[in-house]
């Protein structure tokens, strides 16, 4: 008898191409780290050697969340101000601030975007300082950028971006300890506690199993998490199509916190540190609303919410934190979309390379 269906075989079977790259995480962070650590250090001590008076980052999308991550880092590592672009004042008013002596940072994954190209060489035309930080060190915007940092994470097929994500958060935290004449020696734990991360991936099945009928998730964090949160929130919303707001701790309190009720879950993404202090007040008004509270961080604070899923955080420097941080949230994204029949690889309307201008 001929049966009515007939499995497909592995190559076709959705999200393949997504779990296969977060499960490359742990190797990338270690080529990082043992190969490309002295390549980024020599450009940070370059740009260090020149002493900008400020830092400009610009991105978008995923690439956008590791800027601000960069943010936290250059203002609370070095003290140095820092700001994010808003790329149409240049692509669009055409406008040419004087950029003399600022450090202008644009990450992305391919170095293809026109905006992110266009911006950075108009940048670089009056007087800025100009880096790139990509996984292309042959694309256009490499080209146009007087430094480059190679993230080495190995070409990214599928549509949302993971092992890259990871990969840009440790380059950049080099960048920032190579300015400051830092070892970069939390960072070593890294590659090992990623991989028994994604080793928990049946712990993050039974956790999506809350979410598959979600019409709504808010997630927040404050400090160093804030950052993850807003990388979280575009994980789910490209892949399970679930919109998720992400906030952070302080702004939700400011108006957002009255949609928050019994049934939109919440996801708190709890930095142990300062981070996670500064984020305890909201955590107590989310409890107190009834809220169905699931908390990604330490096991003290995992153990006060409703689920939860424990971060190894002992010992580990809040700064580099996030790195870790994301890779249950990316593997929930993966699990939630899979529960909701769709393919994680392939999100509807969406391109690797964005063209925007």
């Amino acid at each position: 008898m001929t049966p009515l269906t007939t499995p497909a075989p592995q190559s076709e079977l959705p999200g393949r191409i997504m779990a296969r790259e977060m499960a490359e995480q742990p190797a990338v962070l270690r080529r990082i780290l043992d190969e490309g650590a002295p390549a980024i250090r020599k450009v940070a001590q370059e740009i260090a050697a020149r002493a900008p008076r400020f830092v400009l980052l610009t991105a978008r999308g995923t690439s956008d969340h590791a800027a601000l991550y960069a943010k936290y880092l250059l203002e609370v590592r070095l003290g140095l101000p820092c700001g994010l672009t808003s790329m149409s004042t240049t692509t669009a008013y055409g406008a040419r601030p004087d950029l003399t002596d600022v450090l202008v940072v644009t990450v992305s994954q391919s170095g293809g975007s026109p905006d992110l190209v266009a911006s950075t060489r108009a940048a670089r035309e009056v007087g800025a300082l100009t880096l790139a930080v990509t996984n292309n060190p042959d694309s256009p915007l490499a080209g146009v950028s007087e430094y480059h940092v190679d993230i080495m994470a190995g070409p990214e097929k599928a549509l949302p971006a993971t092992k890259t994500y990871t990969a840009s958060l440790l380059a950049l935290y080099l960048l920032v300890e190579g300015l400051r004449c830092g070892d970069g020696a939390p960072a070593q734990v890294l590659p090992d506690l990623a991989a028994g991360l994604l080793a928990r991936q049946e712990e993050v099945r039974a956790l999506a199993a809350r979410y598959r009928f979600a019409e709504r998730m808010v997630i927040t964090s404050r400090g160093y998490g804030y950052p993850t949160a807003k990388e979280a929130a575009l994980k789910l919303m490209e892949t399970s199509y679930i919109p998720a707001l992400a906030y952070s701790g302080a702004d939700l309190l400011h108006g957002p916190l009255a949609m928050v009720d019994n049934v939109s879950p919440v996801i708190a993404v709890v930095t142990d540190g300062k981070g996670g202090e500064a984020l305890q007040p909201v955590l107590d008004r989310l409890r107190g609303r009834g809220a169905d509270l699931v908390v990604v961080g330490p096991r003290s604070q995992v153990e006060q919410a409703s689920a939860g899923f424990v971060l190894p955080t002992d010992g580990v420097a809040e700064e580099v934190q996030p790195v870790l941080e994301i890779i249950p949230l990316q593997l929930l994204a993966y699990e939630v979309t899979i529960a909701r029949g769709q393919d994680p690889d392939a999100p509807r309307a969406l391109a690797k390379v964005t063209q925007t201008h």
